[in-house]
């Protein structure tokens, strides 16, 4: 283990008090921190908030069915489970799982190609050369959903999620944590389009909450309304839009509907109900509804099999992105190989569970909840323990599922577009501990930015341009170059390990001791890629995971690995930095 004195406090959670110097200062909750019982219950529904943006987004996009609603449960139920169990077996960090851009774009695809779109036909063929399901798309999507998650249980039993991890320098997780955060900019800024007035009110709450309140005035109430954030921001705009529309002031439109005007090349124009329908709830739905499995099996065509290996990949890329973002935020050290691996078989294991079950899509670490631990200062695994529990609860009901499906999508676009910049913010954070001068990086970043975001745009307005001649493979591709953060990563971690640099230049250290190449970025914090206390696993799952059976393929990649001591002293950081003086001099 790294044994430096951040470390205790880390492992030990002892509160520390606030700077001095830094006016404003909240005190950051650690991972194993046990926040008073109305805070936790308050900090989980915060989450719990967070997670229905990207349902907003996802589901509604999706599904325009009459059993919305209980659909969205099962997406809950479903996400709630993953979660304790991401929490207790999984990486350990304070995530929650929920659908993502990276199961929405392919899903958008397979939709596209059983419509007859030019996905499905190429622009040329007058019937579909395979069978096409129209009349099930869920099906077909649950397919989806379960590919996607046999693709990230195969990443995390094998080992390659981690082993990646760990070989991804500064430079590849700066622009890879870029991208993840600019992928969803244009899905936030339509959502925001539902109405403007709103949204602006959402954001300019939420910005003075976490970031100018506490700076101005140091009580400790107005610590609580950084920690909450969030929620009140939510809570007060939505009261505000509530009244707006019982007075008939404002009119909102669906997600479906504006997706329909303006990407005809996805989803077609369908009759959907408006978002202020669901302003009230509807006494049919009802209070108790177990999300018992769905009487038909999900439907595993060529189709649905190339959009979940391509779903699963990207999905697999952008959770071990947010585990570092998560560690990041948390001043915790870079998860390690084994921690990166349970964290995708959790993913998997979700998504599995969820496509088998009746939910449409997968299953992945959500960005925006990891962001809300830097917004709120409260990385606390209990909080995020105890909203899994909440998001069960809400999955076996649908009337109250239905009472917070009555936000309204503006506000749904202001939690993402002001919770994605910090997985923005904490990619550039990475470009410090890399030669920002040398010619290799300047081109790396440019190149690798620039492409992540400009071909997946000209391949999502021209789908018809990829002509295989198998539709299943023309699926597989067109998902693949519409994905940025799989473009993203793939090209960075290409770049990076094919361009020739040197270690101090790519943003990383040999260790002197043994000879390991560490990142810059962690040795500076005084951690290094030594397993920690705060990924290992419960005592029973670690004597589980130590049994003679479970030593080998698969399960060797999720096992920790022997503690091998790495003192990094005060010196060893030191010296790691540039001389004060001789820079002067």
């Amino acid at each position: 283990m790294v044994k430096t004195n951040r470390c205790k406090k880390l492992t030990t959670f002892k509160k520390r008090p606030l700077d001095p110097e830094r006016p404003g200062g909240t005190e950051s909750l650690g991972v194993n921190y046990s926040p008073s019982l109305l805070l936790n219950i308050a900090l989980a529904f915060q989450h719990v908030l967070v997670l229905f943006s990207l349902c907003a987004l996802v589901v509604d996009t999706l599904i325009q069915e009459a059993d919305k609603d209980r659909i969205v449960a099962f997406v809950l139920f479903y996400s709630g489970i993953s979660t304790l169990l991401q929490s207790w077996i999984g990486s350990r960090l304070p995530l929650i799982l929920a659908p993502s851009l990276d199961f929405l774009i392919p899903a958008l695809a397979l939709l596209s190609a059983q419509s007859g779109t030019a996905v499905a036909c190429r622009g040329q063929c007058t019937e579909p050369e395979e069978p096409v399901a129209p009349a099930h798309p869920i099906r077909e999507l649950r397919g989806m959903a379960v590919v996607a998650g046999m693709v990230q249980l195969a990443v995390g039993l094998t080992g390659l999620g981690g082993f990646a991890l760990v070989h991804c320098g500064p430079l590849v997780l700066a622009p890879l944590l870029c991208i993840l955060g600019f992928s969803i900019y244009k899905e936030a800024a339509l959502l925001c389009s539902d109405h403007w007035g709103m949204a602006t009110l959402a954001i300019v709450l939420l910005v003075v909450l976490s970031q100018h309140l506490p700076s101005f005035l140091r009580l400790s109430v107005f610590s609580i309304c950084r920690r909450l954030s969030v929620l009140l921001s939510v809570m007060v705009t939505w009261g505000v839009c509530a009244i707006l529309v019982h007075v008939g002031n404002v009119h909102l439109t669906s997600v479906t509907q504006m997706l329909s005007t303006r990407n005809s090349t996805f989803i077609q124009s369908r009759n959907s109900p408006h978002s202020s329908d669901f302003a009230f709830t509807n006494d049919s739905v009802p209070w108790l509804d177990f999300p018992f499995p769905a009487s038909a099996l999900p439907l595993l065509s060529g189709r649905s099999i190339a959009a979940g290996v391509a779903g699963g990949l990207s999905a697999s890329i952008s959770s071990s992105a947010v585990y570092v973002v998560a560690a990041r935020l948390l001043k915790a050290p870079v998860p390690p190989a084994h921690a990166c691996n349970r964290g995708l078989c959790v993913d998997g294991l979700g998504s599995v569970l969820s496509g088998l079950m009746g939910a449409p899509v997968g299953l992945c670490s959500s960005v925006p909840n990891a962001c809300v631990i830097g917004l709120s200062q409260s990385g606390s695994r209990s909080t995020v323990q105890l909203a899994g529990v909440f998001l069960v609860i809400l999955g076996v009901s649908p009337q109250l599922t239905q009472m917070l499906c009555s936000v309204p999508l503006a506000i749904h676009g202001a939690v993402l577009a002001v919770t994605y910049t910090l997985a923005i913010a904490t990619g550039i954070t990475y470009f410090q501990h890399a030669d920002v001068d040398s010619g290799r990086n300047i081109f790396n970043i440019g190149f690798t930015v620039f492409m992540s975001l400009a071909l997946p745009r000209w391949f999502r307005l021209h789908s018809s341009f990829i002509q295989t001649g198998v539709p299943s493979v023309d699926v597989f591709l067109q998902c693949l170059l519409t994905l940025p953060v799989f473009f993203v990563g793939v090209l960075a971690f290409l770049l990076e390990h094919t361009v020739s640099g040197t270690l101090a230049e790519r943003g990383l250290v040999r260790h002197e001791d043994t000879k390991k190449i560490l990142s810059l970025a962690d040795l500076q914090q005084g951690y290094s890629h030594s397993p920690d206390t705060v990924y290992d696993p419960p005592p029973p799952v670690m004597k589980v995971l130590d049994l003679s059976g479970l030593r080998t393929v698969p399960f060797c990649a999720c096992r920790s690995p022997p503690v091998e001591e790495v003192v990094v002293t005060v010196p060893e950081m030191s010296s790691l930095l540039p001389d004060k003086d001789a820079s002067s001099g």
